[in-house]
């Protein structure tokens, strides 16, 4: 094969580098070393590796290898895509013809096993029509029907070894596998930049950082309203739940004083009144202590530490002393009414007498006098007892009225207190949080503006280099008599099936 490897094979491989230099001066050369080999390849049990021994027993002189052969960044000068006669090619068939021949421009196509497969012109008709649909270089690509290993008789591989001899023997081959190969280059250099300027990759992560900002935001937004909301409705409950519990108390109290102002005794009027000024001094406590214990309660529930409020003193109920002493003329009117009572009943007893024992009149008159005189002082003393009664049953309700008003404000002042040093807390709180959220959205922030101004150099590249890169793929194709496809700055360059994926990837295939 050393006819193409010559200096003439030199002279047309730097015309076609001074022909794409003169477009791009600063495009880079291909990188593929090319071998002086034909590369036989082809998808699962399409008969490569019988293809490979007869070639190379009937062409000695040349050099025929399969994928695993062929070393990386090395391509064939000629490639023998074999398929078997069983079925048409198929989309993954094609992908890896593209790989194959991504550097090379002589391609000859294969139907093996012909004489197994009656239909097997059926099938390579119907190959040519998938390779021409497929991409327009593979239009002319000559196709012949093989059998390397028969079942019976002699191989048939006449025709296949007749085109390889035809293309090892084109005097253009040298060019036409350097324009192909100028083709993947550029054809690699267009998908990159339009690869990083379109950064399917980066514009996802862009994504999935707006998404996690928005998030973050509205996490930050539905906490701060549901800590705010949950402190005014606690402390509301609060302020209905101690008020209620404040007037227990006190109608509670109401109920035990008057109960015991209706059963007092003369005796125990001194005491009573010490006795409810104690008791209501009592329920002020435990009223302040129930208020205390609650709103430490609703700390805890809010998950708030305040400082504990300053010890202040417990309302004082300003009661005045009852007034227990009868005035002069409600005295005087009460023993007038309690003599003319006794009188009453003297004159009564005294009449019964006489007319029972008239010898005993004068001692009847006296004995009926000290029972009137009797009677008039118990009057006396009941009436003045139960006016005391009634006055301490009033001073008692009076006392718990003032006692609720106090214990009302103690609530009022107290949770009142609790709200204000809540709402400070939460807002010291809400201060970290939003130093917390204002960081994280920062780093996101940060890394945004570092995706854009990525994507603003990747797409200026894109712009600049674009054009050049079109003009060099346009006169490359008009050279290798194609027709020239239109395209815009931002369209990938990509021709049918070739990827610099592709490119990469080892081409594989089973032995048969």
């Amino acid at each position: 094969m050393a006819d193409h490897t010559g200096d003439d094979a030199v002279t047309e491989e730097d015309a076609v580098d001074a022909l794409v230099a003169a477009i791009g001066p600063r495009l880079s050369a291909p990188i593929a070393v090319r071998r002086d080999a034909v590369l036989v390849t082809g998808p699962w049990l399409g008969g490569v590796s019988s293809v490979v021994a007869a070639l190379t027993k009937r062409l000695p002189k040349h050099t025929f290898i399969e994928s695993t052969d062929l070393a990386a960044g090395e391509a064939p000068t000629v490639v023998v895509f074999v398929v078997s006669a069983v079925a048409t090619l198929t989309e993954s068939d094609c992908m890896l013809l593209d790989a194959a021949t991504a550097d090379t421009d002589a391609v000859i196509g294969v139907v093996s096993k012909v004489d197994v497969h009656r239909g097997w012109r059926d099938v390579l008709a119907a190959n040519r029509e998938v390779l021409a649909a497929h991409a327009p270089r593979y239009r002319d690509v000559p196709l012949v029907g093989a059998a390397a290993l028969p079942e019976s008789g002699k191989p048939r591989v006449d025709d296949l070894v007749t085109a390889v001899r035809k293309q090892l023997a084109d005097p253009d081959l040298s060019r036409r596998n350097r324009l192909r190969a100028w083709e993947a280059r550029l054809r690699t250099l267009a998908d990159r930049y339009v690869r990083d300027a379109d950064g399917a990759g980066r514009r996802a992560r862009v994504e999935a950082l707006r998404e996690q900002r928005s998030d973050i935001l509205r996490q930050r937004r539905l906490a701060k309203s549901e800590r705010t909301i949950a402190l005014r409705s606690q402390t509301q409950q609060a302020r209905v739940q101690l008020s209620y519990f404040a007037r227990n108390r006190c109608a509670s109290v109401r109920s035990e004083l008057q109960e015991d102002a209706g059963s007092v005794a003369r005796r125990q009027l001194p005491a009573f009144e010490a006795d409810a000024r104690g008791r209501i001094g009592k329920v002020v406590a435990e009223v302040d202590e129930g208020v205390t214990t609650h709103l430490a309660d609703v700390e805890q529930s809010l998950g708030l530490t305040v400082d504990p409020p300053a010890a202040t003193a417990l309302p004082t109920i300003e009661i005045p002393a009852p007034q227990l002493k009868s005035r002069r003329l409600e005295t005087r009117l009460m023993m007038l009414v309690g003599a003319g009572f006794g009188l009453g009943v003297a004159l009564t007893l005294s009449r019964l007498l006489a007319g029972l024992a008239p010898g005993l009149t004068v001692a009847g008159a006296v004995a009926c006098a000290a029972i009137g005189l009797a009677l008039t002082v118990w009057v006396v003393g009941i009436r003045g007892l139960l006016r005391e009664r009634a006055l301490l049953d009033r001073w008692a309700g009076e006392a718990a009225t003032q006692l609720r008003s106090a214990l009302e404000q103690l609530v009022a002042t107290r949770v009142l207190a609790a709200e204000s040093a809540l709402t400070a807390a939460l807002g010291e709180q809400d201060e970290v949080e939003n130093a917390r959220v204002a960081e994280q959205v920062g780093v996101i922030d940060t890394e945004l503006r570092e995706h854009a101004v990525v994507a603003a150099r990747a797409a200026a590249v894109r712009g600049r280099e674009m054009p050049t890169l079109q003009g060099a793929l346009a006169a490359i194709r008009a050279e290798l008599g194609e027709p020239a496809e239109p395209r815009s700055e931002d369209a990938p360059a990509t021709a049918e099936g070739s990827t610099d994926r592709n490119r990469r990837k080892p081409v594989g295939e089973h032995r048969r």
